[in-house]
Order: C-alpha cells, then structure tokens, then sequence
C-alpha cells in the first residue's frame, strides 16, 4: 500500500527563492565560430598540458559535449560521469554539468582534482532539500529506509541510506519494498510518485521538483501529440504525472537516447531537456526530435527546456578554469565518508543487478 503522507512546507517555502535564482542567472556570452574553434584548440592544448579529461552531461551545451568526446572524455548522465572518472588515469576531472555532478565525481575520486567551469551551476532539487531541513526531516521518521535523489549536495548524501537515479531508482524500491522496508524519498516529488505508483512502496515524499521538467504541459503536449499522431512519446519521469501519463517511454536520459536509437519509429516528442537532443540526433541523425512544450495554460517558462545552470557551462569559461585551476570541488571528508556509504550501496546493488559497470571507493 502506498501512503500518500508528503513533506511539502520546506520546499515551497523555498520555491519563490529558487524561480528568482532561476531568472537571475546570467547568459553565456555569443561567440563567433572563429572565437568557438580558437577556444576548442586552446582547451584541447591545456587538457594535454593539465592530464585533464572532460566529463560532460547529456544536457550541456552541443559544442562542449561534442569537444569532450573530441578529446577522449565522455558525455553520459551523472553516475556514468563520476564512474568515467573513476576509471580514466587523468589525475583531473573537468565537470561540465552542475554542483551536484561535480562533488558526486569528487566523492568517488578522492584522489583527484575536480573542477568546474562554475562553481555557481547548481540545481533547483538541490537547492529545494538544504541539508539541515532534510537532517530534521529524517529525525521524525527514525523506523524508515531513506533514499535520495543523485540530484543533492553531498551533506544530503550523507545523510541518506541510499542515493538512486532515475536510471536505478525503481529496482532499489522494488528490493527495499519486497523487503517490507518503509521509505523515505527525497527530493524531486514527480519521480518519486512515480516509483511510488509503480512499485506499491510505503514512501513519504519530499516535495521538492525540477524546474524544466516540471514546467512540460499536458494539454499542449496532447495537441502537439495531435499534429504529431505517429509521434512517440519519450519523457523523463521528473515530469508531472499528467505528462507522464502520456508517454509511450518513461525512463532516464539513457533510456530515452536508447528508445530514439533503436525504436523503428521516425518522429519522437521529448519531454526533458532539450540539450539531449544532441546525442539523440548524434546516434539517430535520420529522426525528427520534437521537444514537448512548456508553453500553455499556466506557463511561466523559468527554463523553457533547457536548465539555465547548465547554461553557464561554456568554452570561455572552461578554457580559463584548465588555464588557472580554479573553482575546484572540495568536500569535508567525513561529510565525504558519509556520502559514499550511501553511493556504494547503490553501486554495489547495481552491479549485482547489471546495471552499472562500476568500480566502488572504500576509501
């Protein structure tokens, strides 16, 4: 049976202050194509001199995922990312994605140095489940398993019992709940309903959200599905359940790359962000891509598909980060210890699953 007791005062307390931090988020500068590939062959010439690799997110800007394939990194979801590290002998990590990305890197790759183009790329689930407010949370509920999102600081992760992503995250549940495990999940409320509904899981719910998965809209996604009748639909389950609902593929930015790839469909409408669609058009250059909208009845567009910290990743500023080796991550090491607790128990699940080809640190 699943209870439907959700924690919603702290995140909404807080959601006005993430919408504003949202919009005050500067652009990155336009550049030329002759500014772009003088800026590719300085970050390719300090990569060398630095024993620097680039590890990209699915969501960041084209030209960066394109140049971290370019020069032997890899552009993958946020586990992949820290795991790729963890396997490459370079003895720096260059995240390009966000905060969170960058210390789950750090945690599992003690030894080496991460950094990120900027330190100021956070996330809105991150942002929505401070530390402190999920520590005095999880003290209510003493008797239950508690499970966060890869999306959160590492404070958080060393809080929790467990971290999942959206690529794991129902298999962990499955296990737990068929050990008659009751469940604590934090913090993005979409994802966390569906597991919920998926699995029969006795889970309270933080109620914490995406801001661009959050902002897709059912009733232009049914017109768009309309005009587009032979159109699969492939959406992120951080996505409210009203679109969700409609999809014909739920799953992580894996999943959803794979069903482009090797689904015989031609024509597909994506409810996540847009900066996936690279790799997408990469594997599959014949099909049409249509991201779902964000426009509609009750629009706001704070992100409009595209996550605005993702945003901040680019060429000038990840030349000057190899160049001057600053904004790097550093995490206390007990808060560290505490966190790839929580990570190995993912890891160690995962690799006796299949699902990951991962080395776990004891360290």
């Amino acid at each position: 049976m699943t209870t439907n007791t959700q924690h919603t005062d702290i995140p909404i307390a807080l959601a006005q202050g993430i919408q504003a931090l949202a919009s005050a988020v500067p652009t990155t500068p336009w550049l030329s194509d002759a500014d772009k590939q003088a800026l590719r062959e300085r970050i390719k010439a300090l990569l060398i001199e630095k024993d620097a690799v680039l590890v990209a997110h699915y969501y960041v800007d084209a030209d960066l995922q394109a140049l971290a394939e370019e020069t032997g990194g890899c552009v993958a979801d946020s586990l992949e990312m820290a795991n790729f590290g963890n396997q490459h002998p370079a003895k720096t990590l260059v995240v390009v994605g966000v905060r969170f990305m960058g210390e789950t890197a750090k945690i599992l790759n003690p030894e080496k140095r991460v950094l990120m183009p900027d330190l100021g790329a956070t996330c809105s689930l991150d942002e929505g489940c401070p530390a402190a407010d999920f520590a005095a949370w999880r003290a209510q509920y003493p008797d239950r398993v508690a499970l966060v999102y890869a999306n959160t600081s590492a404070q958080v992760k060393a809080l929790a019992d467990w971290v999942v992503t959206s690529g794991n995250a129902l298999q962990i549940v499955r296990h737990l709940h068929a050990q008659g495990k009751k469940l604590l999940w934090a913090p993005d409320r979409h994802l966390g309903n569906w597991i919920a509904r998926e699995t029969g899981a006795d889970m309270i719910r933080w109620q914490g959200h995406c801001l661009v998965h959050d902002e897709f809209k059912t009733q232009a996604l049914i017109d768009l599905i309309a005009k587009h009748p032979d159109a699969k639909v492939l959406v992120h389950p951080e996505s409210p359940e009203s679109v969700v609902k409609l999809a014909h593929v739920v799953g992580s930015t894996k999943i959803l790359i794979n069903a482009v790839q090797n689904l015989p469909d031609e024509k597909f409408i994506i409810a996540t962000d847009a900066g996936i669609f690279w790799k997408m058009q990469q594997l599959a250059p014949h099909k049409t891509l249509l991201v779902a909208p964000t426009s509609g009845e009750g629009a706001t567009c704070q992100s409009c598909a595209h996550c605005p910290w993702m945003a901040l990743n680019g060429l000038q500023n990840l030349a000057q980060v190899l160049a001057t080796g600053a904004n790097e991550i550093m995490i206390e090491e007990s808060i560290r210890q505490g966190a790839v607790n929580s990570l190995n128990r993912m890891l160690d699940f995962s690799r006796q699953q299949g699902l990951v080809v991962a080395g776990r640190k004891d360290t």
